[in-house]
């Protein structure tokens, strides 16, 4: 403990990984976007003592913003990672198995790969696909090695496009994205966690929108592979930063498909 406590004490830099969440941001048309209000308002209500307290209300859909999907969040022919069967685990309204609540929280070590930086450009072009080559190069090109029970992020620039969001969303010029080469050199060397910026943790092809997400079966139900998405990587691809200590925990929503997460990423000042 006292080690830990010295090393924080000496200095680390802690960077945001999260988008914020208010009414204007992208949201997937598969989701329910998010709302808020201010329910209670300072003076609805004054006590003795002239203090008051406002709160609110908000809704959302569980995969809208920074979020983590669950391995109940996608199945192949009604089966969820490990054989579950989808239609008997959802049973109720709410998964009996894999839901978000399953999800351990994570401290471990995150690898950033940063495309954009191994070719050249301040980000990804639409639809253009994210390879297990290009996964290769980055680590490479960055000196660093993806190991079992890292968390991978991968960056494509994407987030410069996040106040526009019908372009964020792509579905009339797609959203570059990891393919299934990639998705298997991940989990190839272990990760226990990956994400990456876009909307999904998907290459999109202009028109096709989300009609077939092979990543997300091949993490969430061959592999069991947890996918954050929406993850605004900007910064931290800015100051150089290639590996660090990921710390992320998803809310405990029992039985949900997944949770909003506001993720971070430490390194030494």
């Amino acid at each position: 403990m006292d080690a830990l406590l010295s090393a924080v004490a000496a200095g680390v830099r802690i960077f945001d990984l999260g988008q914020p969440l208010e009414p204007t941001i992208p949201v997937s048309p598969n989701h329910p976007p998010f709302r808020s209000a201010l329910m209670r308002r300072h003076g609805d209500t004054v006590r003795a003592d002239g203090s008051s307290a406002a709160n609110d209300l908000f809704t959302s859909g569980t995969h809208v913003g920074t979020h983590v999907d669950a391995l109940a969040h996608v199945s192949l022919d009604d089966r969820l990672f490990g054989g579950a069967s989808a239609s008997g685990a959802q049973t109720g309204g709410r998964f009996s198995s894999h839901g978000i609540e399953t999800m351990p929280p994570l401290v471990c070590r995150g690898v950033l790969l940063d495309i954009p930086r191994l070719q050249g450009v301040d980000c990804l072009e639409p639809e253009q696909a994210i390879t297990a080559a290009d996964c290769d190069a980055a680590a490479a090109a960055q000196g660093v090695e993806v190991r079992a029970g890292d968390v991978v992020l991968i960056r494509s620039g994407w987030p410069r496009h996040w106040d526009d969001p019908t372009f964020f969303l792509g579905h009339e010029h797609g959203v570059p994205g990891p393919d299934e080469s990639a998705a298997q050199w991940i989990s190839a060397k272990g990760a226990v966690c990956t994400g990456a910026e876009t909307v999904a943790y998907e290459q999109i092809i202009a028109g096709r929108g989300h009609a077939l997400l092979p990543v997300h079966v091949h993490l969430l139900v061959e592999t069991g592979i947890n996918i954050i998405e929406m993850l605004d990587l900007t910064a931290l691809a800015a100051a150089g930063v290639s590996e660090f200590v990921f710390v992320l925990a998803p809310l405990k929503i029992v039985g949900a498909t997944g949770s909003q997460v506001r993720p971070l990423a430490v390194v030494s000042a």
